[in-house]
């Protein structure tokens, strides 16, 4: 796989398609790529979450949160630990390839370069971030109304 085709996974990816080309190349550059064999564990619960991950190609399969829940598939351009981006943390589940794959890996640290060099990246992301949030509060104040209806 080529740079372009890096750039162009990325730029499919939440999070950064709404990058400039040159944030995705700089992004490109200097993340770190990494392959992963059949079965291998990409992190598991409980391991630092020090940055986030876009599927390059193969399939990442995430291990539901709670019991019972259901195995998430990522795929090529799936970005994996978006809050990972922006500040470190813990995994919340386990993540292993499915079959072969390969995945990058973007730091927190990479990323507040990026932000800081591309301002337009800056805003779209704390646009996105702003729009989450807001859902979120909706979605709060819907459980609220329906428990308060109770």
């Amino acid at each position: 796989m080529g740079i372009e085709d890096d750039i162009a996974i990325l730029a499919a990816a939440p999070v950064f398609e709404a990058f400039g080309r040159d944030a995705l190349r700089l992004l490109t550059f200097a993340a770190e790529r990494r392959s992963l064999e059949p079965r291998e564990t990409l992190f598991s619960r409980g391991d630092p979450a020090d940055g986030g991950f876009v599927v390059l190609s193969g399939t990442i399969a995430l291990a539901p949160r709670v019991a019972g829940g259901d195995t998430v598939l990522a795929g090529r351009s799936a970005l994996i630990g978006r809050l990972a981006l922006f500040v470190r943390g813990e995994r919340p589940g386990d993540a292993a390839a499915q079959g072969a794959a390969e995945v990058t890996r973007i730091t927190p640290t990479l990323m507040r370069r990026v932000l800081e060099e591309f301002p337009d990246a800056a805003a779209v992301i704390h646009d996105a971030l702003a729009d989450d949030l807001s859902a979120l509060n909706q979605d709060f104040a819907r459980v609220r109304a329906m428990l308060d209806a109770d």
